[in-house]
Formats: C-alpha cells, structure tokens, sequence
C-alpha cells in the first residue's frame, strides 16, 4: 500500500498538471483537440518515445488540419506514475484523452473504473487482426473480456553478459548457463578472479519497483518446478503462499548478496540503480552479468545520452535456465504498455484516430526498432528489417516462446509490493528466508483475503 506522503506528493502533482492545460475538460479543449499522457522515467534521461511522438503528432496534424495534439510527459518514477495516472483519470477536469499504461495494471484501473471499453472501435480497424492473441490478452478485461487498450510493445528478460569480462575470468564464451547453479558458479568464479567487478546483477528491493519484481524475482520464480502456477494458479483463481519455490527464489537473492556477488546492497537498494547499470556499469566494464531485458541497446544506441559503439562485440547474451534445468529449459518474463482511453475522456474518437496513426505497421516498427522492444503486431514481428534494426532483437524476440506473463490482476500492485518487501529484507540481512517468506504469505493474504491463497505444491 503507498503511504499517505506518496499520494499526497501524487495529487499536488496532478493538481499541477490540471493548471497547465491536462485535462480534456479544461479551457481550450475543443472537438479538435486532445491530451496524450506518457511515462518520462524521472531517472532517466532517455527521450526516445518524447520524440517518437512529436514525429507522430506532426504526422497527424499535417493528415487531419485544424486539429491538436498536446503531449503531456509524466515525469515520476514507475510506481509514482502509476498513481499519477489514476489520479489524473478520476476527474473530467484532469483526465487525458489517450495514456499510456502498463499492461500489468490495466484491470486494476478497469476495477477503478478508469479506462473506456474500446470493442466499438476495434471492430471496425482492420489492423486489430494483426496482434498478437497473448498481447491482446493483455489488454482484456479479466472481468468482461472487453478491450481496453491497444499495445505497443511488448518484452523479454535474459542474461547479458561481458564477453571479455567472462573470458578474462577463465569462462567459454558463448556461455549458456543450464541452472541456477551454473549462474552462481560463474560469478563466485568471477569474483575470485577479477577484484573490482560486480560478478552479478539481480534487482532487488522497493526502489527497483517492477524492475525487482520482473527482473529480480519473477525470473527466478516462474522458472521452478510450479512454472506458471508459481505465483497466481489462474485454474483455482487464487495467489499462491508457502511454496518451496519461493523460499528457493529467496534463498538465491539471500545467496547472491550475501556471499557479496552482486552490488554492495546499499548501491543496489538506491532509486537510480537501474539507470547506473545501463549508463555505467556495463559500458564502463564493472559488472559482468546483468539479468535484464531486452531494451538494454536503449542505453548505448547512437541517440542515447552515452552511445557506446562497442557493446555488439562486447555483450552477450543468454537464457535464463531453470532452477534445474527442467524443460524448457530456459525461462523469460514478459510486459509491455499499451495505449488507453480513460472513461472520462472528453474526446474520445479523435483520441482513437491518433492512436490508429500512431499503430499504422510502419509506425509501429518504427516504435520497436527504436525503442529495442518486441513487436506486439505480427506483421512486425516477422519483418526482417525490425527483426535486423537491434542485433539482439532476433534473439529476444525467440525468448516469447517460452516466456511468462504476471498475472492481469488488480491485486498484483500489491502482491509485487510484498514481493519486493520481502526480497529487500533477506537482500539486507534483515529477515531470513524463512520469515521473509512467512511475512510475503501474511501480505499477500491480507492483501487478496485468506480465501483468495493456495498453498503451493512446490
């Protein structure tokens, strides 16, 4: 649950955004005109959708004369622009037009009562039949299979890995872990052999937001024995606790920081980290494996705030295994963000239209080459110039095979929170394995209610 202070700092913010012209509602809106909100990382220096959609607002605006667009970046960080956005859509006053969400949260804001049912335009836009059926499963309501939102991209999670850093450590190169163990063998080995570089990254704590939940846990979770019943079992509708596959997943964070493998705890718990890891660690060659995803290039491309022209010979890539190594052997996770109407909109229809501008398919590889993220359209996803645009996308884009989705449900802000907690708390020393587990199951059921859990059977 966000504190009172969170809310408080979120709704000043919003309040401000209101007196700049955000809502629809507000003086000057007209037929014509409309607001888009988007997410510009308060830690991040990237401007890369910033200036994808000012490309796409003059595109429309030269295709549609008369009419406006106003982009209204949100600058917060991840589970601070969540809020915002809810804030800003239960007014007319200061609700936007089109904004954008992360598939993870979209029913717990259809439950709000935040986001328009868009079936009515859909069925009428040809393209609709080129997304993927998993991508448009995120943007299905949970409660009444209605579409409330149209995806942009989508993602996978993996192994990067300093080729030279590994070689110098006495590892093949290319490496190809098969177990847990092999990932933690690797970087005691690391460690022994190269004083001065990080062996291992894995996000960890309640600053990492999503990014310790996604790239942290959930890639260690759903890659033991239970798989996709690991955290939710969709057949019983119920959150699972006491699972010896979550202890399990604790016990490696518990490893890897406390046998000093990652980055010192107080480096990895701060609000920037994610940033570091991207802009310097890697590219400065103090760390050596980072379990991450695949927009990483986003850091190094010839656009960022630091290109790096080294990284295609430097990185490599990998899979993460299994905790055993049982099939499929390998395991990923998967988001993305999509593209919403609130309920309160006040101009929908041309909202649609520029969405429908901003999703044309040359658009939308546009979008994913440049972003680095995987295509949510078909048509995109198989085209060899997207495919050709990142080196690595090949690679990530062959990840979605056996990849995994968090649950679509509006009580998994506050099951990720509690995970979050509890990985923080072995990360710290805090609480053992045993009682961070036991507090995450207290959580998690106070959470969704006791009726609403199921013990795992592994």
């Amino acid at each position: 649950m966000r504190s009172k202070l969170a809310i408080a700092t979120a709704l000043t913010a919003v309040t401000a955004l209101a007196a700049t012209g955000c809502g629809s509602g507000s003086s000057g809106s007209s037929g014509k005109s409309i607001k888009v909100v988007y997410w510009q990382n308060l830690n991040s220096s990237n401007k890369l959708q910033a200036n994808f959609l000012a490309s796409m607002v003059k595109e429309f605006t030269k295709a549609n004369p008369g009419s406006k667009v106003t982009l209204v970046p949100v600058t917060a960080s991840e589970n601070d622009y969540y809020t915002k956005i809810q804030l800003m859509m239960r007014s007319p006053s200061t609700a936007p037009d089109l904004v954008y969400e992360d598939t993870a949260l979209i029913n717990s804001d259809i439950a709000g009562g935040y986001l328009k049912p868009l079936d009515a335009y859909t069925a009428k836009w040809a393209d609709w039949s080129k997304y993927a059926t998993a991508a448009k499963g995120a943007v299905t309501g949970a409660a009444d299979g209605k579409v409330y939102g149209v995806p942009d991209n989508t993602d996978t999670r993996g192994i990067w890995y300093n080729k030279k850093l590994l070689a110098q450590a006495g590892i093949s190169v290319p490496w190809q872990p098969k177990t847990w163990d092999d990932v933690l063998a690797a970087a005691r080995k690391i460690k022994a052999k190269l004083p001065g570089v990080t062996p291992l990254n894995l996000y960890t704590g309640t600053a990492g937001g999503e990014a310790s939940s996604m790239q942290g846990f959930e890639m260690l979770l759903y890659g033991t024995p239970a798989g996709d019943k690991s955290l939710y079992d969709a057949s019983q509708k119920k959150w699972v606790v006491g699972s010896q596959g979550f202890k399990d997943s604790l016990n490696f964070v518990h490893t890897v920081f406390g046998e000093k493998l990652g980055p010192a705890v107080d480096q990895a718990l701060g609000a920037n980290f994610g940033t570091a890891v991207g802009t310097e660690l890697i590219p400065e060659g103090k760390l050596a494996i980072d379990i991450d995803g695949s927009w990483m290039p986003n850091n190094w491309g010839s656009t960022s705030a630091k290109p790096w022209t080294d990284w295609q010979s430097t990185m490599g890539t990998a899979a993460m295994p299994t905790q055993n190594g049982q099939a499929p052997g390998r395991t990923s996770m998967s988001g993305g963000w999509a593209w919403s109407v609130p309920a309160k909109a006040g101009n929908p229809d041309l909202a649609w239209k520029f969405l429908e501008t901003v999703q044309t398919k040359t658009n939308s590889a546009q979008w994913n080459a440049t972003n680095a993220t995987i295509a949510t359209r078909t048509d995109v996803a198989t085209d060899p110039t997207y495919l050709k645009s990142v080196p690595t996308n090949e690679f990530f884009t062959a990840l979605v095979a056996d990849t995994h989705y968090r649950p679509g449900l509006p009580a998994y802000n506050q099951v990720s929170t509690a995970i979050q907690k509890a990985m923080e708390s072995v990360t710290t020393g805090q609480a053992s394995v045993d009682k961070a587990a036991a507090t995450y199951d207290s959580d998690v059921a106070a959470a969704v209610g006791d009726d609403k859990t199921v013990k795992g059977t592994s």
